[in-house]
């Protein structure tokens, strides 16, 4: 048998800490904190409605890949964990599923289910600003 080891001098194996970026750890916070104001961004722009969940649930940028799907759907005015839960209940799906992992009938079905959602949410809305004019008269 002939085998021959060899063995690396310290700093040049595959795992260098003093890669290009800094060290790793560093390049892990940075990412984190890129991650963390992209969706701060994003629960701001769903929360205004100027973005719908259905549309991210559709379209899953890179920073909802690793958010759960019960964080998007809270992002949402009057969204808790209670009406979380049951609207997942309807589509068996754990709030806890991230929606990178999501396969593309489970996101057509969930984008449609806000889809209905929506104008229902809307319709009470209106039912309530038309009964508060109706008191102010």
């Amino acid at each position: 048998m002939n085998a021959t080891a060899t063995i690396a001098p310290a700093g040049t194996s595959g795992t260098s800490t003093s890669g290009a970026g800094g060290p790793q750890y560093m390049r892990a916070l940075e990412r984190a904190n890129k991650v963390r104001l992209a969706r701060a961004d994003l629960k701001r722009r769903v929360a205004t409605g100027e973005t719908s969940v259905a549309e991210v649930v559709l379209e899953c940028p890179w920073e909802v890949e690793s958010m759960t799907v019960a964080d998007l759907l809270m992002s949402q005015r009057r969204w808790g964990i209670s009406r979380c839960r049951k609207f997942l209940a309807q589509i068996p799906m754990s709030e806890t599923k991230t929606v990178g992992t999501m396969t593309d009938r489970q996101r057509r079905t969930l984008a449609m289910m806000l889809s209905a959602v929506r104008p229902a949410a809307r319709r009470e809305t209106v039912r309530h600003s038309d009964s508060a004019m109706a008191f102010s008269r």
